[in-house]
């Protein structure tokens, strides 16, 4: 017999609202995952929605993903996943998914095939490039590469982390735990890498994947687009303070990395590639569109 507080028996479930208090805000769509029909549930509240979805966790299973503008090939990448990064699906079609990042909120799409069920992950791929041995071999048959930072989970075979994919050398990989703690170093790691719109280190990277990439390597999160780090990254460097190694200098839509107090590592399309050289060449030639060529210089600690 039901009380008078009890629903009636069958009675539908009771409905979960929100309610907005104020106007809805404009959100940066490439970290707040908001679309035309539908957002991100942290979102209700805060944003208007037609409809709103808890993000799934998956993992990613190929050497490494991009993270697209839109559910095309042939959309522009905005970012990328590398192998074991984690994505937080809110909507999944038999080809693509739509969610953000795990590591940096950003938004945008991935192919469906390029994520699995999430993985806990215990290794890092320390080297620029990790070759994925068939056995714990190295004259056995290599069947991918995996770029710095990639994930995954693995035991030690002689000499080798065993994984599901196969064989990871000891030497190129390290614990997750074990923390790198010279960003320039781990940046130097991809010199010589083709510099590709969006990328993270998988066959080519960007000026701020660059940056995000070595700081995460050392246990330091950084979003993922020029602007937002450069608000983000450390502290301003005072005007009549010298550059050292390890300060990023900042520029129109672009960053890099001091080496020195003269010299500059960056992935950068003048070069098509990730070099090292010195800061003055990079001011002398963005001086000819840009009346302010560095516009912050930002350094970690002290």
């Amino acid at each position: 017999m039901n009380s008078m507080n009890s629903p009636p028996r069958n009675a539908p479930p009771e409905r979960i609202r929100f309610k907005l208090d104020g106007r809805s805000v404009k959100l940066d769509s490439r970290i707040h995952a908001a679309r035309g029909d539908l957002a991100d549930l942290s979102l209700a509240g805060v944003l208007f929605s037609a409809h709103y979805a808890r993000a799934i966790e998956l993992t990613c299973v190929a050497a490494g993903a991009p993270l697209l503008s839109a559910p095309s090939i042939t959309a522009t990448a905005v970012s990328e996943l590398l192998r074991g990064e984690s994505f937080h699906a809110l909507d999944v079609t038999t080809d693509w998914a739509w969610g953000f990042c795990g590591h940096d909120g950003y938004v945008g799409y991935v192919r469906r095939d390029a994520l699995d069920i999430h993985e806990e992950t215990n290794h890092r791929v320390f080297a620029g490039t990790a070759p994925l041995f068939s056995a714990p071999d190295i004259k056995s048959p290599v069947r991918d590469y995996w770029p710095g930072g990639a994930l995954f989970r693995g035991e030690a075979q002689d000499g080798f982390i065993a994984c599901a994919e196969g064989f990871v050398h000891a030497r190129h990989a390290v614990s997750v735990d074990a923390l790198e703690t010279d960003w320039v170093a781990v940046a130097l790691r991809y010199l010589g890498q083709p510099y590709v719109w969006g990328g993270r280190g998988h066959r080519g990277i960007d000026c701020s994947g660059l940056a995000q990439v070595a700081l995460g390597q050392c246990g330091i999160s950084a979003p993922r687009d020029t602007d937002l780090q450069r608000d983000a990254i450390g502290s301003p460097l005072p005007s009549d303070e010298a550059a050292k190694r390890g300060d990023f200098i900042f520029f129109p839509g672009h960053v890099g990395i001091m080496t020195d107090a003269e010299n500059l590592l960056h992935a950068n399309a003048h070069w098509m590639a990730v070099v090292i050289e010195p800061l003055a060449d990079v001011v002398s030639r963005l001086a000819i569109d840009h009346a302010q060529p560095v516009i912050s210089r930002r350094r970690i600690g002290a």
